[in-house]
């Protein structure tokens, strides 16, 4: 008897294809102009609705109070519809503010969009998703598909045991997610190659979505939205590459196979330094000399 094939989430819907190729158009550098088309598929928005259904915060209620339990009921084809039209003349429905205690005694405020408009954005996540992992830096470890914060433990176990660094820079960038600039962010998504308009319109909206009680935000991305980790990922990626360029992909005028660069660049004054990054906590790691 043969085994049965088990199928990756995205194949049921014959969308891997066309990530991969995303993906491979994105490493060769190219541009984004009519990515609507495929966010606004049948196979994505069903890809998109499976997804949802399968979260667990889909059973927290936005603004409106439904949940996906509300949304069940209505058949596939329904649901589909519903999307196509909010897509096309989209208008974000309000953002419930919910308050998360932290273990320093503070709270962190979360912004949960409504059931509709988190499947709109996971219709746009998985179409950007993969042209934005082609740009990323691969030591940032949040918030990404098959990473975690295992793999991050690894890299800072890796540098200390066989590359010999012992010192640790933690940084933490203070109030991350409340004071993003929406039109550099805007600006980090067409230089990512994504230059549909249409698309970067929807996206204005969504970051300028109202919170309940609260009002219009100028600044910052709602934590709770389904899209909201990756908007993050891309505006940290400038530092990822900066810290990066400083030591670990600084070019160099003559073109030394990996990692035969290392040992030269040891005899300048530059300082050898690494940087591990999940969300908007990163540990650049530095060589010292012991005491």
């Amino acid at each position: 008897m043969l085994k049965r094939k088990k199928l990756r989430h995205n194949e049921y819907y014959d969308m891997q294809q066309s990530f991969d190729n995303l993906y491979a158009q994105s490493v060769d550098g190219q541009n984004f102009y009519d990515l609507m088309k495929l966010i606004s598929s049948n196979e994505n928005i069903r890809l998109a609705y499976r997804n949802i259904k399968r979260n667990t915060g889909s059973k927290t209620a936005g603004s409106n109070r439904l949940t996906i339990k509300d949304v069940e009921h209505l058949s596939v084809e329904e649901v589909i519809k519903k999307v196509e039209n909010m897509l096309r003349l989209y208008e974000p429905e309000k953002v419930r503010r919910v308050f998360i205690p932290k273990a320093n005694g503070k709270v962190r405020p979360l912004g949960i969009p409504t059931i509709w408009d988190r499947i709109l954005q996971q219709c746009i996540l998985q179409v950007l998703e993969p042209i934005c992992e082609a740009k990323f830096h691969k030591h940032s470890y949040g918030f990404r598909p098959n990473r975690s914060t295992h793999h991050a433990k690894a890299r800072f176990e890796f540098l200390i045991n066989q590359t010999g660094l012992h010192h640790c820079i933690d940084v933490d960038i203070k109030g991350f997610f409340d004071n993003v600039n929406h039109s550099k962010l805007l600006k980090q998504i067409w230089s990512f190659g994504i230059k549909d308009k249409a698309l970067l319109s929807i996206i204005s909206k969504l970051l300028k979505a109202e919170i309940e009680d609260e009002g219009i935000p100028s600044r910052g991305v709602p934590q709770g939205g389904i899209l909201s980790p990756l908007l993050s990922n891309i505006v940290l990626n400038e530092l990822d590459w900066w810290v990066s360029d400083q030591w670990e992909t600084l070019k160099t005028r003559f073109n030394y196979k990996y990692p035969g660069k290392y040992q030269p660049m040891k005899k300048t004054n530059l300082k050898e330094c690494f940087i591990v990054r999940y969300a908007d906590d990163c540990v650049p790691r530095k060589q010292t000399k012991c005491a």
